[in-house]
């Protein structure tokens, strides 16, 4: 089967866009920071480091106090390919193969590397009055993009030119809806919309963030001793949020088929990635048409192949019988449609 699908595979043409689903780069390297080299201080960096990671993986802020883990967290360096120093700095990278296998061991389900790209309209407001709508490349992006790795969302900025930082205002970025925001933010392609108000008062940062993916609509506060810590704070809430959109824990999803159609070897490709974490299984190849065994949530489904920008077919109707030249024999039963078949097309 493998074989064939692959023949097939190999002469779809490379046509289509690609996803704006993006893969988090260094998902599994974690930057703790310390004052010294010394090994208590290492040492419990490194549990820090494994807490991020954890949290990074699964989005379950409880996740890495599970007793399944304690003795991994009793020696994180199980877990590590290599750690040094980077200044005040401890760059942790762990085994992607053993980690992953040691948190599925303890029952921790986990997200995969890809993930929704998340456009962030971020306005910084300062105890003296002045606003700041934050750009990419500018010097305040920074903490952001910090923030964001260490979280594991893939982050892009506006350009923060005169007409965006005349539309990012309070109140618009905290309004109920995103209103002038959701055209202003068509040309950066991404999946969700984050709108951040994040004000200084008496020395400590506060923020009021509002996010859009699809039909999904999430809010909330964040606060923090200075910009960084806001930062980190903020995006650490969506992480949590985003999270059980797109993770299968264990005996919660069922055993459902998906047809795609439209698809190319990009496309496959692309699919295969964003199906990784649902144990998907190639079934058929037919033309531009494939089918997958997957284990997920429909909703979870859905909310994952909305990144490949994938549009859900409407069920198929039931076929009718036969008509029959014997007008004594019994009517042709209908088929009716799977309950666990998922029908998507480009």
């Amino acid at each position: 089967m493998r074989l064939i699908a692959s023949v097939f595979l190999l002469c779809l043409t490379l046509l289509g866009p690609s996803a704006h689903a993006e893969t988090v780069n260094d998902l599994y390297q974690v930057r703790e920071p310390v004052t010294s080299q010394q090994p208590e201080e290492r040492n419990q960096a490194l549990v820090r480091a494994l807490d991020t990671l954890v949290l990074r993986l699964s989005g379950d802020p409880k996740a890495a106090q599970s007793p399944a883990l304690d003795a991994v967290r009793k020696d994180p360096q199980q877990l590590i390919s290599q750690y040094g120093y980077e200044g005040q700095t401890l760059v942790v990278d762990f085994d992607p193969i053993t980690a992953e296998r040691t948190l599925r061991q303890a029952g921790i389900p986990l997200w995969s590397a890809n993930r929704p790209a998340i456009l962030a309209w971020w306005l910084n407001r300062s105890g003296e009055g002045s606003n700041s709508l934050v750009g990419d490349g500018q010097e305040t992006a920074a903490p952001l993009r910090q923030a964001a790795q260490n979280r594991g969302l893939p982050l892009r900025l506006p350009l923060a030119d005169l007409n965006e930082q005349l539309l990012a205002t309070p109140e618009q970025l905290t309004s109920a809806a995103p209103g002038a925001l959701t055209q202003a933010s068509e040309r950066y392609g991404a999946d969700a919309l984050l709108a951040v108000d994040a004000s200084e008062t008496d020395g400590k940062w506060q923020a009021q963030w509002r996010l859009w993916l699809g039909d999904s609509r999430e809010q909330g506060t964040a606060e923090g001793a200075d910009s960084t810590a806001v930062a980190d704070a903020v995006m650490s809430a969506v992480s949590q949020r985003l999270a059980p959109r797109f993770v299968v824990a264990r005996g919660a999803g069922q055993s459902l088929e998906l047809e795609v159609q439209g698809a190319n070897l990009e496309r496959y490709a692309e699919l295969s990635r964003l199906l990784e974490p649902f144990g998907a299984r190639l079934l058929k190849v037919e033309g531009d048409r494939l089918e997958f065994q997957v284990t997920a949530t429909p909703e979870q489904l859905r909310a994952q192949l909305a990144l490949a920008g994938l549009q859900e077919s409407p069920p198929e109707a039931p076929a009718a019988p036969a008509p029959s030249a014997d007008s004594q024999a019994a009517p042709a039963p209908q088929v009716v449609p799977r309950n666990n078949l998922l029908r998507f097309h480009w």
